[in-house]
């Protein structure tokens, strides 16, 4: 989901921040022993507790594959859920390392909320949802004029949909909500026409409705919304650790890495594989990051790649079936390019 905050914590607020991302992260978290990371409270297919109260998803993965590459163990990570409002404060202030939760890498939050992105792990955009029985016959969000429609407050979506009604000259009625569970209940409860956020979190919400087959998805996206992870300012080598670790998904998945071959391709005669795998005798990619040479190997063994972490919490192997699309390799016709290890 995206929000924007103008400012959160004041100048000498941040340079403390900035002043604790700068004492190295990693030493601070091999000394506590686990990573802690940001995530939604509760969004199927991106971050939830399961029934046995363990966090899955999309996003969950990527904060497991930065403890497997730090720690060589993919449980060695803790959990904070935050809203829409906590979590730049959670890592402006130290609280967490690293947040993985839906946040759209924007030019004011790279600058003045004092992060720095680590990459795209999603291509998102923002989009509508109705019940078709309710409005029967709408098919585009361009027939919703007059509609009052559930939008999270304090967020880009917010401001998203205002562009998007003014551009084409429609009215709307706004019914505002601060935290995600108040938007669902008030969609579900029929308060309002439609629902707006991003795509991939609509049909995650839809999952929780309590007819989700009544509710279609329309088809504009109205935005650009690339969700990645992020980190403080102030300390480039914490930044190269999370971001590699996105890389390293990617570029295992163009490799045909997966978790069940992974110690088979270590052997393989391939040099960009054994690059990757850290086979090569006098590597040093993986101590230049601070970590062992076997830091992919411990990524894919413990996560999989970007495509079985894909399929398995919001792809076809899961309940929300979305398709890969821009998310798709390059190779594919997607977005999904990473920078070579070598």
């Amino acid at each position: 989901m995206k929000h924007t905050v103008k400012v959160i914590l004041g100048a000498a607020a941040l340079g403390m921040a900035a002043s604790a991302a700068s004492a190295a992260t990693l030493d601070d978290v091999k000394a506590k022993g686990f990573v802690q990371c940001g995530v939604n409270t509760a969004l199927a297919g991106f971050s939830a507790p399961n029934d046995k109260g363990e966090w899955t998803g999309f996003d969950v993965d990527l904060c497991r594959a930065v403890a497997a590459a730090i720690f060589g163990d993919p449980t060695k990570v803790k959990f904070t859920p935050t809203n829409a409002k906590e979590r730049f404060t959670a890592l402006q202030s130290g609280e967490i390392d690293l947040l993985s939760r839906n946040t759209t890498w924007t030019l004011s939050r790279d600058t003045s909320l004092g992060f720095n992105f680590a990459g795209v792990n999603y291509y998102d955009g923002q989009g509508f949802m109705i019940n078709a029985k309710k409005l029967p016959g709408v098919n585009s969000a361009l027939q919703l004029s007059g509609a009052s429609i559930c939008v999270q407050t304090g967020t880009t979506t917010e401001l998203n949909l205002a562009d998007y009604f003014k551009a084409n000259n429609l009215e709307y009625n706004p019914v505002v909500f601060e935290k995600l569970e108040e938007v669902n209940a008030a969609y579900d409860s029929g308060r309002c026409d439609a629902y707006t956020t991003d795509q991939s979190g609509l049909y995650s919400i839809r999952l929780t409705l309590a007819a989700p087959d009544d509710h279609v998805v329309l088809p504009e996206i109205i935005s650009k919304e690339p969700l990645g992870p992020a980190v403080r300012q102030g300390d480039d080598q914490w930044m190269d650790i999370v971001k590699w670790t996105l890389y390293a998904m990617v570029l295992a998945e163009e490799a045909g890495i997966t978790q069940a071959n992974v110690e088979e391709m270590k052997n393989s005669p391939n040099p960009d594989i054994k690059r990757i795998l850290g086979q090569e005798a006098d590597s040093k990619l993986g101590t230049d990051l601070g970590l062992s040479n076997d830091w992919v190997v411990n990524i894919i063994k413990g996560v999989g790649n970007y495509g079985e972490s894909f399929e398995r919490n919001i792809g076809q192997g899961s309940p929300l079936k979305i398709a890969r699309g821009l998310n798709a390799l390059w190779t594919k016709g997607g977005l999904q390019y990473a920078m070579p290890i070598r």
